[in-house]
């Protein structure tokens, strides 16, 4: 086995893997239905090519994921909340062949760079068709373009292979402990890296997964209720809130497994999630999209370490080194590395920032080879335990998602109201972050008229994560000695 729609031959036939609102899809027919749709994919792309699914998340773009796969192209999930300007830049920079989404979605699309399918009219047809015929490439093979945000520029698309998604699946489902007898929700969005992984690892292990589009916490609570959900993953703003809430007793008894990744959960969520939830597995995990998962903390140290993101996973080598490549002591800051099978093949043509960031392994590693230099500093102690610092970029993390600053201040410039912006990340407990934007008006328009106009254009082109919490006006942004904005005075300044 080496594609990850393979991975759908190892659950039992007659077991359900997806649930979707009322509908649920057994491995032999979700199989069934990705090789037919893998042949109507077939007559319209030739191997290699990229197809975009801007979907939410559904039974169809499941299939769909899987399919693209099988017939030995690349998927490039989109998130459903981003809007049309973020979708042309990925459809532009991935060479999407196609696109496949939704009627009314497609509706409020001016051009394409690409041809489109919608569910609506195309997908009755995908689902009838043929079943693939042929041999797709897999191993080192392209499996997914995941695009995440940097903090100097737009989102980039991650290279990930059908060797990296096999072996991180091995490694989750591993070291959760996923079983056939699980029931996973998905409540994140698949083209996140967690969100994506979800689904490998559940079929991995056989389990059945339940997708889950929610408005409110409250839904994710009554979903896990409804379905007896025994493992479920979030990020720490939507932790905050789940912890909050009062859940039934049979929601608490069914479950086994909760795991956190995306940033810091707050200690005292992790106490209130200890306490509502003692019998189940806690994992506090770190991990990044350009190597899936690194760190877990094992559930049995929680209690003792709730500011910890744990140790390598199974199949990672993880090291935290000194700018110069040598390791660092116990208790001493460093940048932490990540070596392995789970380590990408970098930025989609991009080679300056994969070449930043994807670099030959430090002399100490044992796997060699190319590694992920993160620029997140962490420390470990005498355990071997590891706890984040910080980052070294400026990318901001917010309710579990990256964002990247230059793409901010694109939009804020777009408003036509800006004359200068600095997008900056500033600490939060719910969301880990919040934006704020440092910005001066152009001549002649008033403080006031400029904000309604700049917070009304976000909210029309940028999506919720990206809306800024705080907008400061100046009358002009300092400067450093070569006319460049000074970020770092700004930082200081505001940043707090």
């Amino acid at each position: 086995m080496n594609r990850i729609d393979a991975i759908l031959a190892r659950g039992r036939s007659d077991a359900v893997a997806l649930h979707d609102r009322g509908r649920s899809l057994t491995y032999a027919a979700m199989d069934a239905q990705v090789s037919a749709v893998a042949g109507a994919l077939q007559q319209r792309l030739a191997q290699g090519d990229r197809v975009a699914l801007w979907l939410p998340k559904s039974l169809e773009a499941v299939v769909l994921t899987f399919a693209i796969a099988r017939a030995g192209a690349v998927a490039v999930p989109v998130n459903p909340v981003l809007r049309s300007r973020q979708l042309g830049h990925i459809l532009e920079d991935s060479g999407a062949r196609l696109l496949v989404t939704h009627g009314a979605r497609a509706a409020g699309l001016a051009s394409l760079p690409c041809s489109m399918m919608t569910l609506e009219e195309d997908w009755a047809a995908m689902a009838a068709s043929a079943p693939y015929a042929g041999e797709a490439p897999g191993g080192n093979a392209l499996a997914a373009l995941l695009y995440t945000s940097g903090s100097t520029g737009r989102p980039k698309g991650v290279m990930v292979t059908h060797a990296n998604l096999l072996a991180g699946a091995r490694s989750v489902a591993g070291y959760l402990g996923t079983a056939p007898d699980d029931r996973v929700l998905s409540v994140l969005p698949l083209s996140f890296d967690l969100g994506f992984s979800q689904l490998t690892t559940a079929f991995h292990a056989g389990a059945s997964v339940v997708l889950l589009d929610y408005l409110t916490a409250r839904d994710v609570v009554q979903a896990a209720a409804r379905h007896r959900i025994t493992q479920l993953a979030a990020v720490p703003p939507l932790w905050v809130q789940l912890a909050a809430l009062e859940w039934p007793p049979a929601a608490i008894a069914s479950m086994r497994t909760l795991s956190n990744s995306g940033g810091r959960l707050p200690a005292p969520t992790v106490r209130a999630l200890r306490l509502m939830f003692p019998a189940a597995r806690l994992h506090l995990m770190y991990g990044l999209t350009e190597a899936f998962r690194s760190t877990t903390l094992p559930p049995a140290l929680v209690d003792a370490h709730p500011d910890s993101i744990g140790r390598a996973i199974p199949d990672a080598e993880i090291l935290v080194v000194r700018p110069d490549g040598s390791l660092t002591a116990d208790g001493e800051p460093g940048e932490l590395v990540h070596c392995g099978p789970l380590v990408t093949m970098g930025y989609w043509q991009d080679p300056v920032r994969t070449a930043e960031r994807f670099r030959p392994a430090p002399p100490a590693s044992k796997l060699g080879g190319t590694a992920v230099w993160s620029g997140d500093t962490v420390v470990r102690d005498a355990q071997g335990l590891l706890r984040f610092i910080g980052r070294a970029d400026e990318t901001i993390k917010t309710m579990g998602t990256r964002v990247s600053p230059t793409e901010i201040e694109e939009l804020a410039y777009q408003s036509g109201v800006v004359e200068q912006a600095v997008a900056l990340g500033v600490a939060d407990e719910t969301a880990g972050q919040r934006i704020r934007l440092v910005v001066s008006a152009v001549d002649g328009v008033a403080e006031a008229a400029a904000e309604q106009a700049l917070r009304g254009h976000m909210k029309r082109e940028a999506a919720a994560y990206m809306q800024p919490a705080s907008i400061i006006w100046m009358d002009h942004l300092p400067t450093s000695a070569n006319g460049k904005l000074d970020r770092a005075a700004i930082r200081e300044r505001f940043g707090a």
